[in-house]
């Protein structure tokens, strides 16, 4: 983390902070929408220790999803894809080809 030293994003704001928080929380409380209706393929990539996104939810959404597939990469947080990006370029190569 924090390996660029230049042109950085600027610090979240406290009110974009807690702005988050209330969107995230209203979000929450929605029922749940029915995904059923999602033809296309979808590729749910997930690391197996995120903390924003638990991986238990990823396996919901392609469960959820009639033609989902799950990737879940081990000993990886929300940037998983980043951390294994070798394997989740190769995933998604296959995934779009077919």
């Amino acid at each position: 983390m924090k390996e660029r030293t230049a042109d950085r994003d600027k610090a979240m704001s406290p009110l974009a902070y807690n702005n988050q928080l209330k969107a995230i929380h209203r979000w929450g409380l929605e029922r749940p929408h029915d995904l059923s209706v999602i033809q296309q393929p979808v590729l749910v990539a997930n690391g197996d220790s995120d903390r924003m996104v638990p991986s238990k939810n990823s396996a919901d959404l392609a469960r959820r999803v009639p033609n989902g597939e799950l990737e879940i990469y081990p000993d990886a947080g929300h940037g998983g894809i980043f951390q294994f990006h070798r394997q989740f370029v190769e995933t998604a190569v296959e995934f779009l080809e077919r």
